[in-house]
């Protein structure tokens, strides 16, 4: 299960992060120790966990089936098993927002990772072309629920490439380079793309290639 990070001041299906949290770890401790064949919960049990009514629990469920959070037991109506997405929610941590200051920071990291990436890594057969950030950082919030980033990779270059080490493959470059990026704060949610057209607009670039 990978861990989940859930921001304060945030609504998540119209519910704050520790409402949406404790909640959804009510309904987890229905199925604890179950076979996955009988964990599943009753639409009222979800309505009472979450504290709503028969009406807000039906947009709410509705909500969480689109979502990927449950999925409806096909052979009875009104069961829903749990997807892990639900679970994660349910074990998520919560942490203040990140300040709008502390993301330019962290953008300037990027652009100094892209650099050494490009001039060091020389095992690896992917070289970073730039690198964009859109989404949130591109409001006016002052508060960001994180910090949305994309990293544009094209083959290395035969200059930048090591003469003597087996070079990476390309799915391996790529790994690599996520997990560093993401080594930079929980807050990035990172897309490694080979073309930015892909992107959606606005947005901004904050490092590219010379």
């Amino acid at each position: 299960m990978k861990p989940r990070t859930l921001i304060t001041q945030h609504l998540y299906f119209g519910l704050d992060a520790e409402r949406l949290r404790d909640a959804s770890g009510r309904v987890l401790s229905r199925v604890v120790g179950l076979p996955p064949e009988r964990a599943r919960v009753r639409v009222e049990h979800l309505q009472q966990d979450f504290r709503v009514d028969a009406a807000e629990g039906k947009a709410l469920v509705d909500e969480f089936v689109a979502e990927g959070l449950l999925q409806p037991r096909a052979e009875r109506v009104g069961d829903y098993y749990l997807t892990e997405r639900f679970v994660e929610i349910a074990a998520a941590r919560i942490v203040e927002p990140l300040p709008r200051g502390r993301a330019k920071y962290l953008l300037d990291q990027a652009s100094e990772l892209a650099a050494r990436v490009n001039a060091e890594w020389t095992r690896n057969a992917l070289e970073i072309d730039s690198v964009v950030t859109f989404g949130r950082y591109m409001s006016l919030d002052e508060q960001l629920a994180a910090l949305d980033l994309a990293v544009i990779v094209r083959a290395r270059g035969p200059a930048r490439r090591t003469r003597w080490k087996r070079m990476s493959t390309k799915a391996e470059g790529a790994s690599e380079i996520k997990a560093a990026f993401r080594k930079l704060s929980s807050f990035v949610h990172l897309q490694i793309l080979k073309d930015m057209r892909l992107l959606p607009r606005p947005f901004a670039v904050v490092f590219q290639d010379p």
